[in-house]
């Protein structure tokens, strides 16, 4: 058809009518009698009647577009009444949201000017069009649930930064948020709202109040006696905090609650346009009803259900002149929803699969037959966004019904291949936020979404059994507990079958856009349409991490994520079934020349050698001899960043030269940032502002933004053979390196959908997950709380009435959040944590690690994976142990231990891998493997690795911890040791048991586990390796120092700060920096005692030529942190009586048994010269003290005593009193070390002569000159010229480069 309206006519050369009834056989066209009947029958009057055949007017189709608009004239009538009804109401009568001078604050406002996000403090907006007479209702759809104030306002009302609608006094709110009424003063009212709901806003000024409504449910007046009278009109307004948003409906569209009497939309529905379409809508079902039976020559009722379109030019050219006016209409949003969105649900209303009913099918055709383009185009888009906003508005009820209602529709729309690519070209992802649809939204008042029904019997743990947790009372469960706990499970598996209805029906839709056999009609297949757009929509979310409004919500992110792993293994597995050679779903990988073959597109994101560009010129060589890729020698040239920041500040000057700077703030500023706002889900792109200088001057990132936003993907020129391949051409595998096994896989795109799914989990899944769990610990809380008010209960006396009331009181309060958190847990549990979720994710962790593993065999080629496949190996692992272990266990997954050994290699290899450059996850791999040797399973799976991975991975860990993160590696060292130390078993410090335990699950919180075969690899690597021992144990001396120094240097200035008399803060970071040091300085005591333990031969074998250096060097730290420690009444002690919050770990007992377990093993756990050795160079020490050590067992110093006793209450630090920490046979071995350092300082005291000042060395005069240098002949003690000798070559003294050192004996004649 070409041009539409009045003045078109079907003439009689187009369409031949016969009155021959045998020429009826071969046109289709039927005589004039059946005719006349069938066209009355289908066009009947608005009353439904027909005259009586004598009255009717013969119909022809000469005749028909006559009496068609005569029929359709009929409604024109009350057009005139219309300004009529208006009364009461001023403005326009389009109502939107007013841009221009109606707000306050920043604002973000979609295109049709009714969905809006907060970008400031707190912004205000009004509508277009007021009210000052009768009774009016608006609706607003709460698309986050954050902090906004929704009502009325008069155009007195001056908002601000601070106040908003409903606190001013001509302004009334209602926050749901806060749950409360706003007017100047705010009092509690309504419910609280949740993302997903609808407020409707009613005012009544002929009574003068105002109501609301949520989900079309009132919550009672909210105000009565609201100001009236000459010059008083009300608008539409609300105030929202940064990032919420909402959208408006003043009439534009069906309210979607209208049933409250006496009120009407502040947009007046199109009543004329709304009649013709409901006219047209009964022609056209009354074409699909009857019948002709050429043949007999009569009309025949038909099944509408099977009605199908079959070429009869009669029925054809009645559908074209219904179509003729039918078409324009629907392009209007209101008739679209109203009118054939209903009537579309209304075919699926009998129930069955959708594919039992064809109809929408052939009405799909029928529209792209009879409709123009643009129309068809117009129409499925608005039919699509009122699917997607129904779906999303519509409230849960405990069938999910209404979901299911939206979802079979959009099914039925999508399953129509010209409709679905239409859509998916350019509508689904670029007009639409499309995820919406594979979202279930968690209700936030179980009552109303009929839990209560669903799951009637609740039921809550009251021991909990988290990994790490030390459950003291073990109760077997009572009969009352296990049927409460199985009726609550068997309304979880009720609420499960309900759920999983919905995501089957998600998983169709996807399966629609991932159809690959589609291709005709010069598109490619609907699969290609698609990936191309998920990409854009992956790069959306990856480069737009700092604006909220851009990026998809995480808890959409969520769900996306598992439909669309079923529907990718689900045609995953559906091509090994065709295909036998290539792998099945279990198997899936990512190829590594997906990764380098600039095949598919990675946007900016890091690689784990660097940028992209950086690896694409060192390893050009590699590509081209390892995997046949050439890099184009343009891409090749050298741009440094301080080249791109000016590009990227001459393009941004460029940008503003050439248009208003204002034109830049508003319409191109923030690049699509339409997330958040609804009901379409679309882009808003006006960016409003009151602060002229925002529109004046606009800071460089929104041009930076803006220049991304242009930037060409080169995804969009990819055709369907450059993805799949064929005739030799490998398409996105491309450029296969000889370690990757030349087998099939699967479909590319199918890996291109993989990668894209591994991204999503990377971007915002794993945060989700982590976030839900909040729950979870809602309940253990409340458990717990009402578990100590019942025993209070118990113990409370008869006598205290008072006090029992207020315990029943607190205990109903708690039974009541109890019983509505468990049933909101259990909706959780099986939306997020159900264990087919749980599957998926250890799916994801699978298919990374065989990924990671392809790309570790390609060699240099590594560095060119993305850095997210290694996070999301770490996190998905973190996930299933943390997230999902209350409800499911991670060792019921199949292949569990080997999943946990592979993971362990990945770990063990890749955390000092020089191909992995990035600091950020070298931090993590390091971090990921400290947590992984605290627990007992995964510590057994590191053990389980080859055992040349072992020793490299131990090697790597002893690497010297100068110019490298070196915390983390010592927490894993003391990991292995913890359990083996000098009273070194305890989970909690002795101090601290007291106190309320932290989160048990925390990796530092678990029993000890050592590793006796990982310590023994750290002997024989220390011991076999000369070099490599003194210069570990240097550094660790070193870093003992430099933390131990940095621990006393705060500790005195916080006693400072807690002397002086005025009232002050010590600052809450410097007293963890300071408890930080003091963990540090326990720490590497730690690793100190472990390796005197594991190989004392480094320090007491002096054949090793550093050995006496390490022995004096260690002897002088341990000095001096006994001195710092043990004094009485010293800085240490004061502090720690302080127990400052944030301090909490300082204390005696964990650094003195550390630095005990070290005297203990060189002084009695070794052999006779050992001992000898040690002994010498600590009493040689000048700050050896002899009272330290008596000070370990509780021994009082002499001096102290004499000069003042002490206080009774007094109490001194001794080991015996830790007898459960602390052995009996350790502390037999302390006594044997005090009484032999006892005797030998009384022999050394009584054979020492005194030395002169000029006999001491000049560097320390601490020990006698002992030390000549070569050539200079320069002299000092041994220890000085050793250590300084570690670091440099030049005398002390001259500067000379010394050659040499000897033995320095004083003359006897001298």
């Amino acid at each position: 058809m070409t041009s539409r309206g009045a003045g078109t006519a079907f003439s009689r050369k187009n369409y031949r009518l016969s009155t021959e009834p045998e020429k009826s056989k071969v046109t289709g066209i039927v005589n004039s009698r059946l005719l006349n009947d069938y066209l009355h029958r289908v066009f009947t009057n608005a009353d439904g009647n027909q005259p009586a055949a004598a009255y009717r007017k013969h119909l022809t189709f000469q005749n028909l577009q006559e009496h068609l608009e005569r029929l359709l004239a009929e409604e024109d009538g009350s057009e005139d009444s219309r300004d009529q009804v208006a009364e009461g109401r001023l403005g326009p009568s389009t109502v939107v949201l007013d841009h221009t001078s109606g707000f306050e604050g920043l604002l973000l406002v979609d295109d049709d000017l009714l969905g809006v996000i907060g970008h400031s403090n707190f912004g205000s907006i009004r509508a277009t069009t007021c009210v000052y007479k009768g009774k009016w209702i608006y609706e607003v759809l709460i698309s986050s649930q954050g902090l906004m104030q929704i009502g009325w306002c008069t155009l007195n009302c001056r908002f601000n930064q601070e106040e908003g609608v409903g606190d001013t006094p001509d302004s009334y709110a209602y926050d749901g948020n806060r749950v409360r009424k706003w007017n100047v003063t705010t009092t509690n009212y309504g419910k609280s709202w949740a993302a997903g709901d609808i407020v409707s806003c009613l005012i009544d000024l002929d009574e003068g109040t105002i109501a609301f409504c949520l989900n079309g449910i009132s919550l009672g007046t909210a105000f009565d006696n609201i100001t009236r009278g000459v010059g008083m009109a009300y608008f539409p307004a609300i105030s929202l905090s940064f990032k919420e948003s909402v959208a408006f409906n003043f009439g534009s569209r069906p309210l979607r609650y209208p049933l409250v009497e006496g009120y009407r939309p502040l947009q007046d529905p199109p009543v004329t346009d709304l009649m013709k379409a409901h006219k047209l809508l009964g022609y056209l079902k009354n074409v699909i009803h009857i019948g002709i039976d050429v043949t007999e020559g009569k009309l025949v009722e038909k099944d509408m259900s099977m009605w199908q379109l079959q070429g009869e030019p009669t029925v054809l050219i009645t559908l074209a002149h219904i179509f003729n006016y039918f078409s324009p209409l629907m392009c209007k949003v209101y008739l679209v929803e109203d009118v054939l969105m209903t009537f579309l649900l209304s075919i699926l209303e009998r129930g069955g699969a959708v594919e039992a009913h064809p109809l929408i099918q052939q009405l799909l055709d029928l529209m792209w037959l009879l409709m123009e383009e643009y129309e068809v185009h117009e129409c499925l888009k608005q039919l699509l966004m009122s699917l997607l906003r129904a779906y999303r508005f519509s409230p849960i009820v405990p069938d999910l019904g209404l979901q299911i209602h939206y979802l079979r529709l959009t099914i039925a729309v999508l399953k129509h291949e010209k409709s679905r690519k239409y859509l998916l070209s350019n509508v689904l992802f670029d007009v639409l936020r499309s995820v919406v649809f594979f979202y279930i939204k968690s209700p936030l008042r179980v009552e109303e979404a009929g839990l209560q029904e669903l799951i009637p019997t609740t039921w809550w743990p009251n021991r909990f059994t988290k990994e790490g947790k030390e459950s003291k009372e073990v109760k077997e469960e009572s009969a009352e507990e296990r049927l409460r706990r199985r009726a609550y499970e068997r309304g979880c598996q009720r609420l499960k079958k309900r759920i999983e209805v919905v995501e089957g029906l998600q998983v169709q839709i996807l399966k629609l856009l991932l159809n690959n056999k589609d291709r005709g009609g010069g598109v490619e297949a609907s699969r290609y349409i698609f990936l191309n757009k998920f990409r854009k929509f992956l790069q959306e979310n990856a480069s737009n991490r700092g604006n909220l409004t851009v990026l998809c919500p995480p808890e959409y992110m969520v769900c996306f994520l598992h439909r669309l792993i079923a529907a990718l293994r689900f045609f995953w597995d559906d091509h090994k079934a065709k295909t036998p050679a290539a792998l099945n779903s279990e198997e899936a990988y990512v190829p590594p020349q997906l990764f380098y073959n600039g095949k598919v597109d990675y946007f900016d994101l890091q690689r784990l050698g660097g940028l992209l560009s950086h690896l694409k010129k060192t390893l050009k060589d590699d590509l081209a001899a390892n995997a046949n890729v050439l890099i184009d020698p343009a891409e090749l040239q050298a741009v440094t960043m301080d080249d791109l920041d000016e590009d990227e500040e001459s393009a941004t000057s460029a940008a503003q030269s050439q248009r208003p700077s204002a034109a830049l703030a508003i319409g191109g500023a923030l690049a699509r940032p339409g997330w958040l706002s609804s009901p379409t889900l679309g882009r808003a792109n006006r960016f409003l502002s009151t602060a002229a200088v925002s529109l004046m001057n606009p800071r460089r990132p929104l041009g930076t933004l803006e220049k991304i936003k242009v930037r060409t993907l080169s995804v969009e020129q990819r055709t369907e053979e450059d993805i799949e391949g064929s005739h030799g051409n490998e398409g996105l595998l491309l450029g296969r390196p000889p370690e990757e096994p030349d087998q099939p896989i699967t479909e590319n795109s199918l890996l291109e959908v993989l990668d894209g799914i591994v991204m999503m989990y990377n971007l915002s899944v794993h945060q989700q997950l982590g976030k839900m769990v909040g729950v979870s610990d809602d309940v253990n809380e409340y458990a717990m709380a009402l578990k100590d008010t019942e025993e209070k209960i118990s113990r409370c006396p008869k006598r205290r009435r008072d006090i029992h009331e207020e315990l029943l009181k607190s205990q109903k309060v708690f039974s009541e959040k109890l019983n509505h958190l468990s049933r909101r847990l259990a909706w959780i549990n099986v939306t997020i944590y159900s264990k087919e979720k749980m599957q998926d994710i250890y799916w994801l962790l699978r298919v990374c690690i065989r990924t990671i593993e392809h790309g570790d065999r390609t060699g240099s080629l590594f560095a060119f994976m993305p850095e997210f496949y290694l996070s999301v190996a770490m996190n998905s692992y973190s996930a299933l142990k943390n997230y999902f272990s209350p409800v499911n266990s991670m060792e019921e997954l199949p292949g569990y231990e080997e999943t946990l050994m592979r993971l362990a290699a990945i770990l063990a290899k890749h955390f000092a891998d020089s191909r992995i450059v990035g600091t950020d996850i070298r931090d993590s791999l390091m971090q990921a493997l400290a947590s992984y040797v605290c627990y007992p399973h995964s510590l057994r799976a590191v053990e389980r690795i080859p055992e040349e991975q072992r020793i490299s991975m131990m090697k790597n860990l002893l690497a010297p911890y100068e110019q490298r993160p070196w915390a983390q590696t010592n927490w894993i060292l003391v990991r292995l040791w913890r359990g083996c130390g000098f009273g070194y078993r305890y989970t909690r410090l002795p101090h601290l048991l007291k106190t309320k335990p932290e989160d048990a699950s925390l990796p530092s919180l678990q029993k000890p586990c050592p590793s006796t075969l990982l310590q023994r690899h750290m002997a024989d690597l220390l011991r076999s390796d000369r070099e490599l021992a003194p210069s570990f144990l240097n550094s660790v001396l070193n870093q003992l120092n430099w933390a131990f120094s940095e621990f006393i240097g705060m500790i005195q200035e916080i006693q400072q700060a807690a002397e002086r008399l005025e009232r002050n803060f010590v600052d809450s970071r410097q007293l963890k920096v300071c408890a930080t040091c003091f963990d540090l300085s326990v720490s590497l005591l730690r690793v100190l005692e472990m390796t005197v333990t594991l190989a004392p031969e480094i320090f007491l074998d002096w054949n090793r030529p550093s050995s006496e250096l390490l022995l004096r060097r260690l002897a002088q730290l341990l000095n001096q942190v006994l001195n710092r420690v043990t004094a009485e009444r010293n800085l240490f002690d004061r502090v720690v009586n302080l127990r400052l919050p944030g301090l909490e770990s300082v204390d005696h007992y964990p650094i003195l048994v550390a630095v005990t377990g070290i005297l203990v093993r060189l002084l009695v756990d070794t052999d006779a010269q050992g001992a000898e050795r040690a002994t010498a160079v600590l009493l040689a020490d000048p700050c050896f003290q002899l009272r330290s050590i008596q000070y370990l067992l509780g021994h009082a110093e002499p001096l102290a005593l004499a000069a003042a006793p002490p206080a009774t209450d007094k109490r001194h630090f001794s080991l015996h009193t830790y007898t459960d920490y602390i052995s009996a046979e350790e502390l037999a071995k302390v006594d044997k070390m005090l009484s032999h350092l006892s005797e030998e300082s009384k022999q050394a005291a009584a054979t020492t002569l005194p030395t002169s000042e000029e006999d001491l060395c000049p560097i320390c005069y601490a020990h006698p000159i002992s030390a000549i240098f070569r050539p200079c002949s320069h002299k000092s003690c041994k220890a000085c010229i050793n250590q300084h000798l570690m670091n440099n070559k030049d005398c002390f003294f001259c500067k000379a480069t010394i050659t040499g050192v000897d033995d320095f004996t004083k003359p006897a004649s001298s």
